[in-house]
C-alpha cells in the first residue's frame, strides 16, 4: 500500500516568531514574546501534541484507526484534535470544567469526544480529570497520551522550541520565564540550555494557589488552593517536570493574570490567554527587579481568542471580583450589570417583542428593563412575551411598551438589606432606582455572587 503523505497543516507547528515588547514597563530589561500562539492549532501545545503522537507511530502504541485519550486542561487537548483529525485518529478528552466554553466548542468542531469533569477536586479522586482519563483508557484499551509521564513531552521543547529561541536571539538568552502545567516546557527548555547557554536562568511564573513555586523555594509540597487561570499550575509535582533549573519563582494572583493579558493586548497587539498573563506578569516583576540589563524571553502560550468569554468579558470579570470597580457602600455594589457603566441590555418601549427576545437570548437572561430617556418605565420577561405571542407569532411585532409590567418594585441605593431581601424572597427582581436616575437591577444570583465574593 502507497504511504499516507503527512498532512500538511503538520508542518506549520513550529517555528514560531519572537518579538521584542516595546511599550511594557520592563526596567533594565529587553522582553522579548515567543508567539507560541501562531501554531496552526493556536498554542504551544501543538508541539508536545505532534511530538507524542508521532512517538507512539514510531514505537507502534499507536496503530492507523486507533483512539486516542488524553485529560486536559484544554490547549494539549487543541492540538491532539487537531492531529488527530489530521491522521485519522479518535479523540477522547477529558477536561476540568472550569476550562473556557471557546475551547470545548473547538474540541468539539474537531471531532473530539469531550468529558467534562470536577475541577474542585484533586489527585486520587474519581472524578480528577487525569485519574478520569486513565479509567477509560484502561477499561477500553485505547492509547493513554499521558502528557504528564510522557518523554516525548518534553522532548518537543528540547528538540524544537529551544533552538528556535537561541537562534532568534543570537545565541545571547538570560532568562526565560514559563510556566508549569505537565513540566515539559520547563523540562525541555532546561535541557537544552544547558548544553547550549549554561548562563540561561530559568523564572518560574507560577498561579497563586499551585504548590510549586513554594516547592521551588522550600521542597516541601504545600497544599493546593484554587486558581481560574487555565493550563498552567499543579497540586502536585508532574513526574516529567525538572524544577532543579529554576532560580526564581513567582505567584501571580488571578487578578494580576488577567489585568496583565489584557494590558498586553492593549499595549503590544499581543492577543493571549489567561496562562500568557501570568508568564507576562512574572516577567515583569522579573526584569522590573533587575539592578544590570538582561536579556529576557516568555512566550504568549495561545491566543486570546480562546477567553473572549471569560479574560477579555467585563461582566465576567466583574462577577469574579477581577476588575476594579467603583464602590459607594450601598445597595448600587449588589448590582452585577450597572446603567451608567453601559452593562444593563435594555429595550425601549417602542421596541418590538422580537428584538427584546432576541436580546434576552443574546445576553442569557430572563427579563429586560424597559428604558424611555434614561429612565425606566417597566419589566419584560419571557412570560410577558410568550402570553403575547403564544396564540399569534405576529404578536412578534408588538412593541414593548404594551406587553412590560408597569407595576415595579422599586428600591432607593439607600435601601437596606433587608429590603432588598424582601423583594427577593417573593420572587421578584429588585429594581434600584432614585428619582429619574436608574442604576440597575439586583437578582437572587447577583446577591448570592456578592455574597461569595464576601466570604472568599
Amino acid at each position: 500500500m502507497p504511504r499516507t503523505p503527512r498532512p500538511a497543516v503538520l508542518g506549520l507547528i513550529g517555528n514560531t516568531p519572537l518579538i521584542e515588547a516595546t511599550r511594557l514597563d520592563t526596567g533594565p530589561c529587553q522582553l522579548f514574546l515567543k508567539l507560541e500562539s501562531q501554531n496552526p492549532g493556536g498554542s504551544i501545545k501543538d508541539r508536545v501534541g505532534l511530538w507524542m503522537v508521532e512517538a507512539a507511530e514510531r514505537d507502534g502504541r499507536l496503530k492507523p484507526g486507533a483512539t486516542i485519550i488524553e485529560a486536559t486542561a484544554g490547549n494539549t487537548g487543541l492540538g491532539l484534535a487537531l492531529i488527530a483529525r489530521a491522521k485519522g485518529y479518535r479523540l477522547v478528552l477529558v477536561v476540568p470544567d472550569k476550562m473556557a466554553a471557546e475551547k470545548v466548542l473547538q474540541l468539539k468542531a474537531l471531532g473530539a469526544v469531550v468529558h467534562v469533569v470536577r475541577s474542585d477536586v484533586g489527585k486520587g479522586h474519581p472524578d480528577y480529570y487525569q485519574d478520569f482519563a486513565a479509567r477509560i483508557a484502561e477499561e477500553t484499551g485505547a492509547f493513554y497520551v499521558n502528557q504528564f509521564g510522557n518523554p516525548a513531552n518534553p522532548a518537543a521543547h528540547e528538540e524544537s522550541t529551544g533552538p528556535e529561541i537561541f537562534a532568534q536571539m543570537n545565541h545571547d538568552v538570560d532568562a526565560i520565564v514559563c510556566g508549569v502545567g505537565s513540566g515539559g516546557t520547563l523540562t525541555g527548555l532546561t535541557r537544552f540550555f544547558r548544553r547550549a547557554s549554561p548562563k540561561t536562568g530559568f523564572v518560574l511564573a507560577d498561579p497563586k494557589g499551585s504548590i510549586l513555586a513554594n516547592y521551588v523555594r522550600t521542597g516541601h509540597v504545600g497544599v493546593a488552593g484554587s486558581w481560574m487561570v487555565e493550563g498552567i499550575g499543579e497540586d502536585f509535582v508532574p513526574p516529567i517536570a525538572d524544577l532543579t533549573g529554576v532560580t526564581a519563582a513567582y505567584e501571580i494572583p488571578d487578578s494580576e493574570s488577567f489585568a496583565a493579558a489584557r494590558e498586553l493586548l492593549r499595549a503590544e497587539g499581543v492577543h493571549g490567554g489567561s496562562s500568557t498573563g501570568t508568564l507576562l506578569a512574572a516577567a515583569l516583576r522579573y526584569c522590573r527587579e533587575q539592578t544590570t540589563p538582561k536579556r529576557v524571553v516568555t512566550l504568549v502560550c495561545d491566543t486570546g481568542t480562546r477567553y473572549l468569554s471569560k479574560v477579555y468579558n467585563d461582566n465576567w470579570m466583574i462577577d469574579h471580583g477581577l476588575l476594579p470597580r467603583k464602590t459607594f457602600g450601598d445597595l448600587r455594589d449588589l448590582i452585577a450589570r450597572r446603567f451608567d457603566e453601559g452593562g444593563v441590555v435594555s429595550v425601549t418601549p417602542s421596541d418590538p417583542l422580537q428584538t427584546a427576545f432576541v436580546r434576552m437570548r443574546y445576553a442569557e437572561v430572563s427579563q429586560l428593563p424597559v428604558i424611555d430617556g434614561g429612565r425606566i418605565v417597566g419589566l419584560l420577561d419571557e412570560t410577558d412575551i410568550l402570553q403575547r405571542v403564544r396564540a399569534n407569532p405576529a404578536n412578534f411585532g408588538t412593541p414593548s411598551g404594551e406587553a412590560m409590567t408597569t407595576h415595579l418594585e422599586i428600591l432607593s441605593p439607600r435601601a437596606g438589606f433587608g429590603a432588598l431581601q424582601a423583594v427577593l424572597d417573593r420572587g421578584l427582581v429588585a429594581i434600584v432606582a432614585e428619582g429619574d436616575v436608574f442604576y440597575g437591577l439586583i437578582t437572587r444570583f447577583d446577591l448570592l455572587n456578592h455574597l461569595r465574593l464576601k466570604a472568599a
